[in-house]
């Protein structure tokens, strides 16, 4: 009896570490903004905001995932070498275009208000970019990998009702679809839009 009531001792013990453990999605959302919005407003050049922001998009966003979503059923068809090729294309692509559009932004405030547990895997974080006399309130939600709950990873905003990540699989859809499927003519599109 003793030995039963220690083991149910034990497994409550590693449960509660575990639990402790765990980054709730909204605090991970609200922490990455928070950091985000305060290189935004340090007195810095655009270039130093670029680079701090690559910074934080390399931490806490599944740019991998991210990239074979995008590339949609067309993941399946491509050799090993062409996924790698794409792999880098894609980080330099979404790091250039996630950084570069954010730091045109100064201190934005979003403020993260409710979230939503779809699965083990996923939960939607809702938060609102705050108005200002320049631009109106934006409403901005995250879809929140959590399948490692110790490190939870950004997989796609939804702004305003409209998917990031759902917008570029169809960009590149289209790029694949008018060049006949041809994946260097997106490797190509990926290169030119990193260079500029």
């Amino acid at each position: 009896m003793k030995i039963k009531k220690c083991l149910f001792i034990l497994i409550v013990y590693f449960l509660s570490i575990n639990i402790a453990s765990a980054i709730q999605p909204d605090i991970f959302v609200q922490s990455t903004v928070n950091r985000a919005s305060k290189i935004l407003s340090e007195n810095i050049s655009k270039e130093n905001k670029i680079s701090e922001l690559k910074k934080i998009a390399i931490e806490t966003v599944d740019i991998n995932g991210i990239a074979f979503y995008t590339l949609g059923s067309r993941r399946k068809t491509i050799n090993d070498n062409q996924k790698i090729q794409y792999i880098k294309l894609f980080n330099d692509y979404f790091l250039k275009s996630f950084s570069s559009r954010l730091a045109e932004y100064t201190n934005p405030e979003i403020d993260v208000y409710n979230k939503e547990v779809i699965n083990r895997n996923y939960t939607i974080v809702n938060s609102l970019l705050k108005g200002t006399d320049d631009r109106p309130e934006v409403k901005i939600d995250w879809r929140i990998y959590t399948k490692d709950p110790e490190n939870p990873l950004i997989r796609d905003l939804i702004i305003e009702g409209l998917s990031l990540a759902r917008t570029q699989k169809e960009e590149f859809a289209s790029i694949l679809n008018s060049n006949d499927g041809d994946i260097n003519a997106l490797f190509k599109t990926l290169k030119d839009f990193s260079k500029n």
